[in-house]
């Protein structure tokens, strides 16, 4: 099987960088924070393999795509628009669309709003979460000692300069910290110390990264973590975190769009030491997304698995993905 290709896409007035593989029926996937098209590497294969044109994009702000400086360019309309676009530049009816984390939530909106252009979705790591009563920010956890991570992201050129210091580091300390084995280490750290561990918290007047670098993952080489490192070596961090600025702006836009139900067919698949998963109020909506996703398929949980579903258990998210997609219409 021959290896993936790379070129670049015009799409809603900036420019993405796509990997592609195979032929067929077009399958769009969507990546998270942090990562790139290279999250999928094994999927890309295997869709191919599969009788699938697999098609990765750098999202908007990452690797070789563009990245808008405008904090306002990463709202979800900006980033469905841009798939839209995809989907129109390779002259396709519709699309399949799959993501994972931040690509997760975008690929539930596309389905969303866009059945038209995408007539079905899989997500991984992050369930559809309908719209809340009050702005997300209002909710997240903080303390006198600790915020939510994603506070901490929302002021502009903080976590930037904490994790553009050394991306290296930066992307081990999250692959792993967010891995299934990074979760057991975590808690038996906080088992020996006799404080339950703060899921997401950053520590104020302090940063987010541990102190010394922690272990690779068994799923992870050393050159591809030197990939991750040298997209974002590159890159940056002010794109992929402007996606979290937006979690507000983007609860305003969709009021618009108030009980309107993903009425796509649609797959779920999450590791049980997902720390999404762990999130409080995430076993309920797991439990009754079909309300809102009334044709949601299956639900995967896979024992053992942290947040970085596709890369930490390949073989097992492909078979899911490979038997929705056989089991759609055509």
């Amino acid at each position: 099987m021959s290896k993936p290709t790379e070129r670049t896409i015009k799409t809603n007035g900036i420019t993405l960088n796509v990997a592609e593989q195979g032929e067929g029926p077009l399958v769009l996937l969507c990546h998270g924070f942090p990562e790139s098209w290279y999250s999928w590497r094994h999927q890309l294969a295997a869709l191919a393999a599969a009788g699938f044109h697999a098609v990765a994009p750098d999202m908007r702000g990452y690797g070789k795509s563009d990245r808008p400086e405008a904090i306002d360019q990463y709202t979800v309309l900006h980033l469905i628009g841009d798939l839209v676009g995809v989907v129109n530049a390779f002259e396709a009816a519709s699309a399949v669309v799959v993501g994972h984390d931040w690509g997760a939530a975008i690929a539930w909106h596309a389905a969303r709003l866009r059945p038209d252009r995408f007539r079905a979705v899989a997500c991984l790591s992050v369930p559809y979460r309908p719209r809340g009563p009050v702005p997300p920010t209002t909710l997240m956890p903080q303390t006198a000692e600790a915020q939510f991570y994603q506070l901490y992201f929302q002021q502009p050129g903080v976590a930037e300069a904490e994790f553009e210091k050394d991306p290296r580091l930066t992307l081990r300390s999250m692959l792993f910290g967010g891995s299934g084995e990074g979760v057991v280490a975590i808690r038996a750290m906080a088992a020996s110390s006799g404080r339950p561990p703060g899921v997401g918290m950053v520590p104020r007047g302090g940063g987010w990264l541990p102190p010394v670098a922690p272990p690779l993952p068994s799923w992870l080489s050393d050159a591809e973590l030197e990939f991750y490192a040298g997209e974002f070596a590159r890159s940056g961090f002010r794109g992929p975190l402007n996606y979290y600025r937006n979690v507000d702006r983007n609860w305003e836009l969709m009021a618009a769009f108030e009980g309107v139900k993903v009425e796509v067919p649609a797959l779920y698949v999450a590791g049980d030491h997902d720390m999404v998963v762990a999130f409080p109020g995430s076993a309920e909506l797991i439990a009754n997304m079909k309300q809102v996703v009334p044709q949601l398929r299956d639900i995967r949980m896979l024992p053992g698995c942290g947040h970085w579903t596709q890369q930490e258990r390949p073989a097992e998210v492909n078979t899911a993905l490979i038997e929705f997609l056989r089991g759609l219409p055509n």
